[in-house]
């Protein structure tokens, strides 16, 4: 037995593996395809709607490409199962409007994953689910930032096709490039090293972490609170899917005027300003940049080791962004 997928950027993906196919039919990856990347970018960034599923899949097949055992390829497949809907808006609901780390899924997720269905699948192929949620295990899936780890490798590969940094061909062209070192990732040169880290760099400054996105998240977070404090969601709500709140919350419109003006918020049909002399909010994002190490001369180096002036942007850019939002429906 086995499933093919056609994804955007890797075209067919055929999944063999028992415990990969259950594990791709349960309802905790199912539930993934109902879940934005980002939180709700579509209003903000027309056009760029991608799914928590899609990601798994793709950090799942690159993980096989590259020879990782089927422990670290189940690692990767279910190591987005704990977001929350509206994926890292969560940060913004339950912090206070801090992003800055954006870590909720992260400290949640042996937890979430213990008490959802999943251990028993991995338990059935005589897997242990100790073992897989161990990141110290695999470290292909999962390295701090600025290092490269396939969480990034995929999505920056999706997202800059999707928002026209790269096309397909030059996503393929990175990874032609990439390959794996004493467990690590690798370019074959410094060049392609320093254009793959030109592409993120981009991405981080003009989406991940730019005014935009924190727009998005702060009006995402608090559309989401109102909802929480006026009893329209639960907790458990934020476990299903972002159509699921979305109807919920919305279905109290037509009565409620303060929601009315934060659905208008999230869907960036009011203008605002960022000025740190007169705001409502101030809101982090976090800031992601990769440093890739490429061979030369037989060795491993580090691209900001080779570069002075990419070592000074990663440590710029490994800081939170901040931002001071103001509405001009504040009253």
């Amino acid at each position: 037995m086995s499933r093919h997928i056609t994804d955007r950027i890797y075209g067919n993906i055929e999944i063999t593996e028992p415990v990969l196919l259950e594990l791709v039919q349960s309802p905790a990856l199912k539930r993934l395809e109902g879940v934005d990347s980002a939180g709700y970018f579509e209003p903000h960034f027309p056009g760029t709607s991608r799914t928590r599923f899609e990601h798994s899949i793709g950090v799942m097949h690159l993980l096989k490409m590259y020879g990782a055992s089927i422990e670290e390829q189940v690692a990767g497949l279910i190591h987005d199962v704990s977001h929350s809907v509206f994926s890292h808006a969560i940060d913004y609901v339950l912090f206070e409007g801090s992003g800055a780390k954006q870590h909720h899924q992260d400290n949640s997720h042996v937890q979430y994953v213990k008490s959802s269905g999943i251990p028993a699948i991995i338990e059935k192929y005589a897997l242990s689910i100790d073992y897989i949620l161990d990141d110290t295990n695999f470290p292909l899936k999962e390295r701090e930032l600025p290092d490269l780890c396939v969480d990034r490798i995929d999505y920056s590969f999706r997202e800059g096709v999707l928002f026209g940094e790269i096309s397909n061909s030059e996503a393929l062209e990175f990874l032609n490039a990439l390959r794996v070192h004493d467990r690590q990732w690798v370019f074959t040169d410094q060049e392609v090293a320093r254009r793959y880290a030109d592409v993120f760099y981009a991405m981080n400054s003009k989406y991940y972490s730019n005014v935009q996105s924190a727009v998005m998240f702060y009006s995402v977070g608090s559309y989401l609170k109102h909802g929480l404090k006026q009893r329209y969601i639960t907790l458990d709500d934020l476990y299903t899917t972002d159509d699921e709140v979305l109807k919920k919350i919305n279905s109290h419109l037509s009565t409620d005027t303060q929601l009315q003006k934060l659905w208008t918020r999230m869907n960036n049909k009011i203008p605002y300003a960022n000025d740190p002399h007169d705001y409502e909010a101030e809101v982090h994002v976090k800031s992601r940049i990769v440093d890739p190490l490429y061979q030369a001369d037989g060795a491993l180096q580090r691209l900001s080791d080779s570069d002075p002036i990419w070592k000074t942007v990663v440590h710029n850019e490994l800081r939170p962004k901040t931002y001071y939002l103001k509405f001009s429906d504040t009253e």
